[in-house]
């Protein structure tokens, strides 16, 4: 699969929780977390679990920055 993202990171499935509709992936990256809110329907369809190593793809539109 070819993808135009440039900004991939692998990292393992920690936690999922959701409803019908909505589902939050943390996913450990180099020992930090990153949060990926997703459609439940894509968690079945990817058949996505904890512990499974995935790569989340990162557009820079969809980054916020928080500076403390």
């Amino acid at each position: 699969m070819k993808l135009s993202t440039r900004n991939q990171l692998k990292g393992t499935i920690k936690k999922i929780d959701g409803n019908e509709i909505t589902s939050e992936v943390l996913i450990d990256v180099g020992g930090q977390e990153m949060c990926a809110v997703i459609t439940t329907g894509s968690v079945k369809r990817l058949e996505l679990a904890i512990g499974d190593r995935v790569r989340a793809l990162v557009k820079a539109t969809s980054v916020m920055v928080l500076k403390e």
